[in-house]
């Protein structure tokens, strides 16, 4: 790919910006894997008595009434991630969901989201979350062994599960997703297998399996290797990722995502924006917005960000940060867009780039783990000259394309960023 014609490639702007994303920083404890930005509560505080949390519901809602409209459309998702925002008051959550609706306009078929934990919350909690408009639950369950979740540092243990599920059903809200994760330390093909098949017995719209990062900064990355024991090694993690693939996908749950499974129509719309690269908003300690090509993250401390905020009013909402360059946006849309089943649409992509595409994973394609397909999802033979035909979709195959992602990825970064990197001073 030559320089010119990177120079001559424009991201596309924003249509509209239809999602947002609000972070709710609290926990009871830190889990032994997380690097997300947070404040502990302890096992007692939560949004009623908590006088932090009060205070950050404050400072949260002036951020969004000081964001400037990018766009006259009403949101179409919201996404309530944290932290464990079930920690929040149900009057806390109505009162964001409502400065939202003021500064923003909310459509009234949106798909308004909450991360919660077992035994956080109560009947009348999760009465109030729905009455304030809330309509999806991602429940983060982990595992099904008592074991795993104490050495995960999680605050639950499986008797929380069944009655966490039983609450949100009973408050009317059916757009339930349970998250899990794999390559736990200790963890063993048949426990990862018993907490599927107890996860499909609960039988959710929407399920999530997560592989185990080990990040530098957390207890679990100080104190274990990758591939090591007790962590499962690459080819035992590598086998959990095909066993999931596989049983949930013979149960019924479209493999939609690299990470995720939705029965038919209960794909998560809020995370597709991401994915398909799209704007959007963020607020909240350490949330990354996306607007105007433009993407800006919020301090990751409370303090410090209570000082943005202020900062920010007196800027009337202005932001200073670069727009993402045309070349870094390529590389963005092609590492989002291929963790979906559909993959990437090559329509968006000059000659050139497609040409680039065809040198960088035609061997990729001889293995079977790129593949291209025509709109309608009908298979496409990959061609033997350049450039990648414009009308179809560049697809990861499922699982081995999913499974060696972060290979096909490197090598599109290697090929393409490095002269993206000379041309935009990364």
């Amino acid at each position: 790919m030559k320089s010119a014609s990177l120079a001559g490639l424009v991201a596309p702007r924003d249509p509209s910006v239809q999602a947002a994303y609000v972070h709710i920083p609290f926990c009871r404890r830190r889990c032994f894997y997380c690097d997300f930005p947070i404040s502990v509560l302890g096992d007692r505080a939560h949004g009623r008595t908590s006088g932090s949390v009060a205070e950050y519901v404050v400072q949260l809602c002036q951020e969004i009434t000081a964001t400037p409209v990018a766009n006259p459309q009403p949101l179409t998702s919201v996404f309530f991630g944290g932290g464990t925002p079930s920690l929040l008051a149900a009057e806390q959550v109505a009162t964001i969901l409502d400065t939202l609706h003021r500064h923003l306009a909310i459509a009234p078929s949106a798909e308004i989201s909450i991360e919660m934990d077992p035994g956080t919350f109560d009947r009348a909690q999760i009465q109030g979350y729905r009455a304030a408009g809330i309509t999806r639950v991602s429940l983060g369950v982990q595992a099904f062994q008592d074991e795993l979740l104490q050495l995960c540092g999680r605050s639950h243990r499986c008797a929380d599960i069944a009655p966490a599920v039983e609450l949100v059903r009973a408050a009317g809200i059916d757009n339930l997703s349970l998250d899990l994760i794999s390559g736990l330390p200790q963890q063993t093909s048949d426990q990862w297998q018993a907490s599927l098949q107890q996860a499909i017995a609960i039988a959710p719209a929407h399920l999530s399996c997560y592989d185990l990062v080990l990040e530098p900064v957390t207890p679990f990355g100080k104190q274990y290797q990758p591939g090591e024991q007790p962590l499962p090694d690459d080819e035992t993690t590598a086998d959990f990722y095909r066993q999931a693939q596989a049983t949930l996908t013979d149960a019924g749950w479209q493999h939609y995502e690299i990470s995720n499974y939705a029965r038919s129509g209960y794909q998560c719309q809020h995370n597709r924006t991401y994915w398909q690269n799209q704007p959007y908003y963020g607020f909240g300690m350490g949330a990354t917005s996306y607007v105007h090509g433009q993407r800006y993250a919020r301090p990751r401390t409370r303090r410090e960000y209570y000082t943005w905020v202020a900062e920010f009013q007196a800027a009337e909402g202005q932001l200073c940060a670069p727009a993402t360059p045309p070349a870094e946006w390529i590389l963005e849309t092609l590492m989002l867009g291929l963790r979906l089943s559909e993959g990437v649409a090559l329509g968006k992509f000059d000659n050139e780039t497609r040409d680039r595409l065809h040198a960088t994973l035609t061997p990729y394609a001889q293995q079977g783990w790129v593949r291209l397909s025509e709109p309608t999802g009908q298979a496409r033979v990959w061609p033997p000259l350049a450039p990648l035909p414009h009308d179809t979709h560049l697809q990861l195959s499922d699982p081995e394309g999913f499974l060696f992602s972060n290979t096909i990825l490197a090598a599109l970064f290697a090929d393409l960023g490095v002269e993206i990197g000379a041309e935009t001073g990364g």
